[in-house]
């Protein structure tokens, strides 16, 4: 029997990330005359980041904070929660008050409402708190400090995702580069959730997806305990992977990360903008849909036409645009 408390890393999500940097390489080789003529369109193609949809509240002396250096307990590589604003945060949600359950909701329901998905570069909890944006990667580390923050342990629990059509439609169809990318892979290099550990086991959290944008998709708006695979994504078989830290896969080292920014701030601006405007469009749409109907009148009707979604024989026979040697 698998110990739940060890770390579980995927050897073949390793591999897909690898060759995800070298499908990106490809994208960028066979572009690089688009790229060269974005300087023009970035005039046209402009991303302005929505407000913070909270104040953070102020930090006191005295405020509680977990001080262990357990594993799953101790601050990570992005994951930094022995900070002010994280600390102050944490006491306001009710940490060391609420029991480990309703703390731990009380965050999942903080970071999935609150935190805006935005496609950047990889920075701390703390960055994002302040920001209020942030891949899924930068919400599942907030949501983790929050969690550590209060003694309660967190990790990540990633994998490689098929996109659903609707997904694929919304989010990688608004740009050409992106379809590139994902077509030359056959399926998208990473997404994830939290885990807490609470009475003896794990509790997923989903804190990916705003309500407007389940809203927007038509489906349920995911709760405390369920799982995005089968919801948003089909999971590429044998790529889950449970970690303390995303530093276990590689992310963030002090050679990719500069990398990465450049690639992010710089070459890709343009098809970036692009996506996280796409994002933006879809949170309006999700946003009057919600208003109209009442979030909680829409996710029963919601779930009333819902079925969860199964893998698809069809879906793993998709060929990459890139093939690798053995495959």
């Amino acid at each position: 029997m698998e110990d739940d408390m060890e770390e579980v890393v995927s050897k073949k999500l390793k591999l897909i990330m690898f060759k995800g940097m070298i499908a990106l390489g490809w994208v960028l080789l066979t572009n690089i005359g688009t790229f060269r003529r974005m300087g023009k369109v970035a005039k046209k193609v402009k991303y302005v980041r929505p407000p913070r949809r909270y104040d953070i509240p102020k930090y006191k002396e005295g405020m509680k904070v977990c001080e262990s250096d357990e594993k799953y307990l101790r601050p990570t590589p992005y994951c930094n929660y022995r900070v002010p604003e994280i600390i102050a945060l944490a006491n306001e949600l009710g940490a060391f008050k609420k029991s480990d359950y309703e703390y731990a909701k009380s965050v999942f329901e903080f970071v999935k409402r609150n935190i805006i998905l935005e496609f950047l570069p990889m920075d701390d909890a703390r960055d994002t708190l302040l920001r209020g944006t942030g891949t899924c990667i930068h919400k599942i580390s907030l949501f983790i400090a929050l969690c550590r923050a209060a003694g309660i342990k967190a990790r990540y629990k990633l994998y490689a995702p098929i996109m659903t059509q609707a997904w694929y439609d919304h989010l990688i169809g608004a740009d050409p580069l992106a379809q590139q990318w994902y077509n030359a892979m056959g399926y998208f290099l990473l997404h994830g959730e939290g885990e807490v550990y609470i009475d003896g086991k794990w509790i997923v959290a989903d804190v990916g997806p705003t309500p407007e944008r389940q809203a927007a998709q038509g489906i349920p708006i995911t709760k405390f305990g369920e799982d995005s695979i089968g919801t948003w994504f089909y999971a590429v078989p044998n790529t889950i992977t449970k970690v303390e830290s995303i530093t276990s896969l590689g992310l963030g080292g002090k050679m990719t990360r500069p990398l990465l920014r450049v690639f992010m701030n710089k070459i890709a601006k343009v098809p970036l903008a692009r996506l996280n405007n796409s994002i933006l469009e879809q949170i309006e749409r999700g946003k009057k849909i919600l208003e109209e109907m009442g979030e909680e009148e829409y996710d029963k009707k919601a779930r009333e036409k819902y079925k969860p979604m199964m893998l698809k024989p069809e879906l793993l026979e998709r060929k990459p645009g890139l093939r690798f040697k053995g495959e």
